[in-house]
This record gives C-alpha cells, sequence and structure tokens, in this order.
C-alpha cells in the first residue's frame, strides 16, 4: 500500500518505519524543514531501541521518504495517518489545534477517495471534527477512522510488530477492509484486531493508560503502607500479581510515573469527564497520589538530614521517565531536581541516553557527568531515579571510592536490602524495611 504518515515525532516515526518494513510506501510529511533534512539523510531523530535498523534499511530500499510538502505525501497515497501532538491545555484538555489544522488542509487538496487515520491520542468526538473540518472544503469520498497506538517506549517497535491488539474505530465496510489489509502482516498469530465504532475507539486509549496509571498510584499507595507498617512491598506485589485477575505488570513501587502518555491523558479524561458533568474522583486521585509520589524520596533525604539540604551536593542517576529512552517529559528526577535545588543542594546526574534533552530543558541548574561514577564524586549520597539496566549491577567497591558517604536513595528499588546491610550503605528505597545501620 502507499501510506502517508502526517507527524514525524515518536509516534510518526516509529509508525512509518515499521509499516514500510512490512512493504508498504510509506511517506513521512512535517513541517519541520531541518528535520526532513536529517530524516532524508538517514540521521534518525529519536531514541528508540531497534527503530534505527529498520529505519536505515527502509531509506535504502526506498520504502521510507521523507517530505515538508503534504499534498506531495497525500496524493498518492490510500491511507493517511494523522500523528500529531495533542498537547494538553492549562485546563488539562488535549488541544487539538495541530489535527484538527492539517484535516482542514486536507480538505482542500484531496482527490478521490482516502482513509484519513487519527492515530494521535485525541478525546472522544474528534473524528467527527476532523470529518467537519475536511467536508469544509472536500465534497468527494473519503472515511475518518481512529486507530490509536499502544505503544511503550524503549519496546515500540516490538509492541508495533507484535501487538497484542489493533483497535480500529470506523464503521465504513469500505475503510475497515483497507485497514484489515493493512495490519495483516502484524497479527498473523491470531492477536485480535477490533473494530469498534470511532467514539468507542477514541476512549479505548484514554480509559487503558489511565488504568495503567491508576495500578501505579495504587501500588504506590501500598508501598507507603509498608514503610508504616513494617510490611514489604516486594512480598505484597509477589502476592497479588500472581492473581490473573490482576496480573504482574504495572505493579512496582517507585516514584511516580511520567512520560507523554500517562500524565497527558489522565488529565485529559478527567477533563472530557467534567466536560459531560461527571467527577471522575478515581482519576483525580491517581493524579494527586502521583504528584506527591515524585517528591517522596526527596521526604525521605530531608528527613535524613533533619531538613537542612543547604550545601549538599548530590549524585542522581536517571533523568528519563524510564529506562530505554530519552524521553524527560514530566520525569519524576525533573521534580526532584527542582525541589532539591530550592533547598539549597546541587546535582550531578547521569543517564545514558537523556542527558542532551535535560541540558535544553533545564540548562545549567545542575551538572552533567561523563559516566555513573563520575557522577559520584564528592556526593554525599547517590539518588537513583531511573532503573536503567547498567545501573543495577554497580560495581560498589567503586561506588565506595567516589562516594563521600555511604548513602543511597533508591526510588527504583535497584538493589537488594539485605545486600546493601552488609555493604554497609545506609540504604533507603521504597515500601521496603531499608537499612539504618549508619549514623546521620
Amino acid at each position: 500500500m502507499k501510506i502517508a504518515v502526517v507527524g514525524t515525532g515518536y509516534v510518526g516515526l516509529v509508525t512509518g518505519t515499521c509499516f514500510a518494513e512490512t512493504g508498504n510506501k510509506v511517506t513521512c510529511v512535517d513541517i519541520d524543514q531541518s528535520k526532513v533534512e536529517k530524516l532524508s539523510a538517514g540521521q534518525i531523530t529519536i531514541y528508540e531501541p531497534g527503530l534505527e535498523k529498520i529505519f536505515l534499511r527502509n531509506i535504502k530500499e526506498e520504502r521510507l521518504r521523507f517530505t515538508t510538502q503534504l499534498e506531495e505525501a497525500v496524493e498518492d497515497a490510500e491511507i493517511i495517518f494523522l500523528a500529531l501532538p495533542t498537547p494538553p491545555g492549562a485546563d488539562g484538555s488535549a488541544d487539538l489545534k495541530y489535527v484538527l489544522g492539517v484535516a482542514d488542509h486536507l480538505g482542500k487538496i484531496l482527490k478521490g477517495y482516502k482513509v484519513i487515520v487519527n492515530k494521535s491520542t485525541v478525546p472522544v468526538g474528534t473524528a467527527d471534527k476532523v470529518n467537519a473540518a475536511i467536508a469544509k472544503n472536500y465534497s468527494g469520498e473519503y472515511d475518518v477512522v481512529s486507530n490509536p497506538e499502544f505503544l511503550r517506549e524503549g519496546v515500540a517497535v516490538d509492541d508495533f510488530m507484535k501487538p497484542d491488539r489493533v483497535v480500529v474505530g470506523t464503521r465504513s465496510e469500505r475503510a475497515k477492509k483497507l485497514m484489515s489489509d493493512l495490519y495483516a502482516p502484524f497479527v498473523r498469530q491470531g492477536n485480535p484486531v477490533i473494530f469498534m465504532d470511532e467514539r468507542s475507539s477514541e476512549l479505548t486509549k484514554y480509559a487503558a493508560n489511565s488504568f495503567l496509571a491508576t495500578k501505579i498510584s495504587f501500588m504506590n499507595e501500598i508501598a507507603q503502607l509498608c514503610e508504616r507498617m513494617g510490611a514489604d512491598v516486594d512480598m505484597v506485589r509477589r502476592g497479588i500479581g500472581s492473581d490473573d485477575r490482576i496480573g504482574k505488570r504495572f505493579l512496582f513501587p517507585g516514584i511516580g510515573y511520567g512520560g507523554s502518555c500517562f500524565p497527558k491523558d489522565v488529565q485529559a479524561l478527567v477533563q472530557s469527564a467534567g466536560e459531560v458533568q461527571y467527577n471522575f474522583e478515581i482519576l483525580k486521585a491517581v493524579e494527586k497520589v502521583n504528584a506527591n509520589q515524585k517528591l517522596h524520596l526527596v521526604e525521605k533525604i530531608k528527613a535524613y538530614y533533619n531538613g537542612n539540604l543547604a550545601g549538599k551536593h548530590f549524585a542522581l542517576w536517571g533523568l528519563a521517565f524510564k529506562p530505554n529512552t530519552d524521553d524527560i517529559r514530566e520525569a519524576p528526577a525533573l521534580s526532584m531536581i527542582d525541589a532539591l535545588t530550592v533547598l539549597g543542594a546541587t546535582v550531578t546526574a547521569y543517564d545514558p541516553e537523556a542527558m542532551l534533552n535535560a541540558k535544553v530543558q533545564i540548562g545549567d541548574k545542575i551538572q552533567y557527568a561523563a559516566n555513573q561514577y563520575e557522577a559520584l564524586q564528592n556526593a554525599a549520597a547517590l539518588i537513583i531515579a531511573t532503573e536503567w539496566s547498567e545501573f543495577r549491577t554497580p560495581d560498589f567497591e567503586r561506588m565506595e571510592k567516589e562516594l563521600k558517604h555511604k548513602i543511597i536513595f533508591d526510588g527504583r528499588n535497584l538493589f537488594d536490602v539485605a545486600k546493601m546491610n552488609e555493604l554497609g550503605y545506609h540504604y533507603e528505597s521504597i515500601g521496603r524495611a531499608d537499612s539504618n545501620k549508619l549514623n546521620k
């Protein structure tokens, strides 16, 4: 098939590349001239494991190309994907100006039947708005389809190539046939393509992400209870995760969720509920719990130092909101940095992929290290904010030489409590009975 993908951000680039990988001719369009030039020259613009290899292969095979011209991209396309940003507005609602702006433009340039697919995460009723925007200037045949993405940063290529399910919102048999053919190579093992109406499809994405955010916040509240009651959250997690009604995933306690999806989607669903006069109390609580959890480790640090952090210097491992991505959007590390620096502390951070993005966003608010051990030099304590694999089995002897004191505040529960006791560390994590052997 011939496909156009409008937008070359995280979703658009993964979508376009993976569709090209199954033999489709894909043209990606973006208004950013410099980004298009880089992509056309084979320079990938996001970090996502496994993506660069197939990106370069499909450029070489001329199945994947890039342009700034929307008309050029959609002229021969059978299916047009809209993978555009929907940033939260001041009230938390999704801003549809980019989606509707492109829809309006499409109405002026469409020729012949096309399927226009909302790949962006959008509120219920957006397909109707896109349809209306196109119809203002185009009276020919077309269908507007909702096809939300369920990609996890860090494993997005696998998620796209081997999806658990594909959700397609359309009541058009013609569009349904095209979408079935397009996704057939991705569901050969029998995972379903689930067809439904457009509004149900749009709500499915928000419901899925909000439910996962709720699981995370629930487990973080259980971790808070464990700390106060002397229980071990790891044991509780294993105990409830073995129940197949609950499942093992998204039960790991920590310092809150971040990223481009969960915070934005929870906010948007709360706002959408309000627009139909429904008070979504559970999700409001989820937002509150998550905001508090991002600073839970800071509260532990303040308690250890009796509230006096002025002049203290800390090492920070991890800036990305999760491992295997360079995404720092809504990252708990940034909330902690803000809180620590306000209290007069200084920070040197290391992250394998996210430091460039952090430098762009927060500049010289902190220092940046060339590796995880350099970050430890002259630090009073180590703070762990992201569970990168390379942080899980560090050289503890080298750490002892670099750190001023053997103190670790672990927001991701990377280390075994008993081992940290044996090594003589003052070690505090989330929801576990930790070491408190050393004197302050």
